[in-house]
């Protein structure tokens, strides 16, 4: 048997509580049979046990009490009862088979265990009213019909046995009923830190926005009016279209200045500086190929696309697909195998597109590289990038073999309207 085997058993035994009140009453009847055929004090002075007959009232009445002791968890004062009235019985005719010296109280055994649930089950009051009522029933009846004389030990045991039950119930009560208390006031704790940590979490979100909105919405909204405004008279009147510029480059310059200070508010002091550098795009495409042609990988280019002006998004997101995507068949398609790339326009006007393909010519599956795995989050991330502009994301092996991922992104996503020009007038005025 290994150590683990009994520690299942009980964990087995807790969760199915009727085998375990049907084990325990095979026990005490065990225990019950076992007292009633032993002598405390046999004559010869040799084992007391088997040294008393088992009469067969014995017999039946203790069979019969544990198994009603098997229901004692869902009727536990009306068990104890039931076992109350079948001891009576027993002692009641113990006086006929046994004599005087060989009368024995060992059937009180099954309504000591019963009073133990009552004082488990139940509230305080309720088990010391039970135990005192057992304990002024059965001391002076054991006196009487027991063991002689009335003043044997076995006898006197009987108060003991009594309210040691009704005691010991009570305390595990009581434990079980502080340790609920704990757990609850844990999972309350918890439940509590979690919707604090919720509402920091919104707090902080809504601080941010706020912070972001007075920083960003005055200058950019002035920056919208100025900017309507030397559209306007940009040929009428150039002085007025000049100081509008003014303006406009005046106010981005406050937004960019207090927009820093409001990031780096934001920053632990232990992040890194943000990088100074302008976003990459597809202007630096070829250096990035150049970086994997030097790994060894062949990378045909074919971007027609990319030579033309992007929206910055539009052209960082085409950039970080691109990079994502060779990443990917540098790690996952093996050694020697290639990739093309492929940016080309798609449509006209508002429903104008850019189409980015990366096909590899690698065994279609992806396989670790060196034995080391990827983490499985660049798809993702790519799905996101498109997701974000409105675009579209798939990603999968090909039927002529080998792995594409294609993404395509609007080059004029939804954007809410700008104010009309007689709006713009008046908020000059």
């Amino acid at each position: 048997m290994t150590p683990r085997q009994p520690a299942r058993a009980v964990q087995w035994l807790r969760a199915h509580p009727l085998a375990f009140d049907a084990v325990l009453a095979v026990v005490v009847l065990c225990a019950v049979l076992c007292a009633s055929v032993t002598v405390a004090r046999p004559p010869d002075g040799g084992p007391g046990f088997g040294k008393r007959e088992l009469p067969l009232h014995t017999l039946l009445m203790t069979v019969l009490a544990c198994a009603v002791l098997v229901q004692r968890r869902r009727y536990p004062m009306t068990v104890l009862s039931l076992l109350g009235g079948l001891s009576l019985i027993e002692l009641i005719l113990g006086t006929s088979s046994h004599s005087p010296q060989e009368r024995h109280v060992s059937f009180l055994i099954v309504v000591v265990v019963a009073l133990f649930t009552v004082a488990v089950s139940t509230d305080r009051s309720t088990t010391w009213r039970a135990g005192l009522v057992t304990a002024a029933v059965f001391t002076p009846t054991s006196m009487m019909l027991g063991a002689q004389p009335w003043y044997d030990s076995e006898n006197l045991g009987v108060f003991a046995w009594t309210a040691l039950a009704a005691a010991s119930g009570e305390a595990a009560r009581s434990r079980r009923a502080a340790l609920d208390a704990i757990r609850e006031r844990a999972e309350r704790a918890e439940r509590t830190r979690e919707e604090e940590a919720h509402r920091r979490v919104a707090e902080e979100r809504m601080r941010i926005a706020r912070e972001l909105h007075d920083v960003v919405a005055h200058h950019i909204a002035l920056v919208n009016v100025q900017a309507g405004v030397a559209s306007h008279v940009m040929d009428s009147r150039p002085d007025q279209a000049k100081e509008a510029l003014g303006h406009i480059r005046e106010a981005s310059r406050r937004a960019l200045g207090e927009l820093q200070t409001t990031v780096g508010l934001l920053r632990h002091r232990d992040e890194p500086i943000a990088p100074t550098e302008p976003a990459r795009g597809l202007g630096v495409l070829q250096d990035l190929v150049d970086g994997f042609t030097r790994a060894g990988m062949a990378v045909t280019v074919d971007a027609p696309a990319a030579a033309g002006p992007l929206p910055s998004a539009v052209d960082l997101a085409a950039y970080r697909v691109v990079q994502e995507a060779l990443t990917n068949v540098h790690k996952h398609a093996g050694p020697g195998a290639g990739a093309r790339v492929r940016i080309v326009r798609e449509g006209k006007a508002a429903d104008a597109a850019l189409d980015i393909t990366v096909d590899d010519d690698g065994p279609g599956v992806p396989e670790p590289r060196n034995g080391t795995p990827g983490s499985g989050h660049g798809l993702t991330g790519m799905r996101e990038r498109a997701a974000a502009l409105s675009g579209t994301c798939e990603a999968g092996p090909r039927s002529d073999g080998g792995f594409r991922v294609r993404v395509t992104l609007p080059l004029q996503p939804p954007r809410p309207e700008e104010p009309a020009i007689e709006h713009v007038r008046g908020w000059c005025v």
